[in-house]
């Protein structure tokens, strides 16, 4: 069979890269609220485009009033599966993107074949993976494969926001009994650490004092990505100061940062380009909130309650990403130690918010996270407010779920060296039970998801559908 399979999905090789390069050039961020639109008609429109294309080859297709939905394969009438975990095999996918950022080399929402990769903002996640699990399944399909177990693709719509989308979806629908989530990496995760998101704020007082006064800090897309860039707005009448600004700013220009000052009116602006990456791995990128932060601190700021706030963070966050200095340092054995990432920032002269994203080990709790922060925020009378969590998950690599994963996987890439692994990023797998994230990253590959110049390889494309067709083939036969 796995013969067939290559063969088959080799004469699909042109139509899978169209559809790809079709799906990522709907700009598929989350957007305003419209009627049968609740994520935006970007969003709309990449899931409207995966449900046709499932009823013209044949799926079932179910649409739960445009909050997210599936394609369907229903199981061969009567027949039994050697695998159990149930009757219906799910593959969790999504179709929005986060915001593209800037400094792309190529338009993020375009048509890009670039000796032999695809780019765009959802290349690798999870536009690429998607198509690579669709035409995985409509293989099996065109092969005349009569599955035991319905398989089910469901089509997630807000991912990398709220997850509303499959609230909606599972009060309406069964859940799956087990299956994969291609939003991974390779060769499986069987497990993913705990998700915290929270904003840490602080109110200011109106004051008047002589120094240099701040009167905006603006930084980073979103929570779960590494500020790639932010920006603060300075004000004082001694026309010195800027001169000190522009001789720090210069002094602490360092590999990985850009910093540039130019005058706005009466003002300097103060404008500083890291480089991001994905909220999971923020040691990985190189975060402009921490740079124009401690910029800021070698500042005589007017507003004590500002000054403070900066003091706080170049004190407990700086350029930290296991949360050591703010009461959050956990680790086990099993997943390893805790990731922070600091996503966004705005400050005025009344407020400052902090989006901040925690991934913590599988055998710890949410309680534990903010009991630790809570103890470190209390002197600055700084507030924790709690926006989302999803709770840690993990199956035992010795489960045959999990070794049958690994088999498929070790056939298809020759690869006998790479073992299970767990890890910070967060997928649908949390959704439902028995779910494991299964590619599609391979060993050794960049790790691009939401940064810029995002791509997939067109060859990495058709392993890993290879890799998901074998498997499916294996765990419905």
């Amino acid at each position: 069979m796995r013969d067939k399979i290559r063969e088959q999905l080799q004469k699909e090789k042109e139509n899978m890269v169209l559809s790809l390069q079709e799906l990522i050039s709907i700009p598929s961020v989350l957007g305003e609220k419209k009627a049968n639109a609740p994520f935006g008609l970007e969003v709309k429109k990449a899931f409207e485009y995966m449900l046709r294309k499932g009823e013209e080859d044949g799926f079932s297709i179910i649409n739960i009033d445009g909050y997210g939905g599936h394609l369907q394969w229903n199981k061969e009438s009567g027949s039994q599966s050697d695998f159990g975990y149930g009757d219906t095999m799910g593959i969790l996918c999504h179709l929005d993107v986060v915001p593209a950022g800037e400094g792309w080399s190529y338009n993020p929402f375009g048509k890009n074949l670039v000796d032999g990769k695809i780019y765009g903002r959802g290349s690798a996640d999870d536009k690429g993976p998607t198509i690579a699990a669709y035409y995985a399944v409509k293989a099996l399909k065109d092969l005349g494969f009569k599955p035991s177990k319905n398989i089910r693709i469901v089509l997630g719509l807000d991912e990398e926001t709220n997850w509303l989308g499959m609230e909606k979806y599972l009060e309406k629908v069964e859940p799956a009994d087990f299956g994969i989530t291609p939003d991974g990496d390779f060769p499986v995760v069987n497990g993913e650490k705990g998700i915290l998101s929270f904003t840490i704020a602080k109110k200011f007082k109106s004051e008047k004092q002589e120094g240099i006064h701040l009167r905006k800090i603006k930084g980073g897309n979103a929570h779960n990505m590494v500020a790639d860039w932010a920006r603060a707005v300075i004000l004082s009448s001694n026309k010195d100061d800027y001169g000190l600004v522009k001789e720090i700013c210069n002094n602490l220009a360092s590999q990985g940062f850009s910093i540039k000052t130019k005058g706005i009116g009466k003002s300097l602006e103060i404008y500083v380009e890291g480089v991001s990456a994905h909220g999971s791995t923020p040691e990985k990128g190189k975060n402009a909130i921490s740079k124009i932060m401690e910029i800021l601190s070698k500042l005589n700021i007017a507003s004590d309650d500002i000054a403070e706030f900066i003091e706080f963070y170049i004190t407990h966050i700086g350029y930290e990403t296991e949360g050591s200095s703010l009461g959050i340092d956990l680790r086990d054995d099993v997943s390893g130690k805790t990731a922070v990432n600091v996503g966004v920032i705005e400050l005025d002269d009344k407020s400052v918010k902090l989006k901040v994203n925690v991934r913590y080990p599988v055998t710890k709790s949410d309680e534990e996270v903010y009991s630790g922060i809570s103890s470190v925020v209390e002197p600055y009378n700084i507030g924790i407010i709690k926006e989302a969590h999803k709770k840690p998950i993990f199956i035992d690599e010795n489960d045959s779920f999990i070794k049958t994963l690994m088999d498929v996987y070790r056939e298809e890439t020759g690869d006998v060296e790479s073992q299970p692994i767990i890890m910070g990023g967060g997928t649908y797998s949390r959704a439902m039970k028995n779910f494991v994230a299964y590619g599609g990253i391979f060993p050794g590959e960049e790790e691009l998801a939401h940064q810029k110049d995002e791509y997939i390889k067109v060859d990495s494309l058709m392993k890993m559908s290879e890799i998901y067709a074998n498997a499916i083939y294996r765990l419905c036969k």
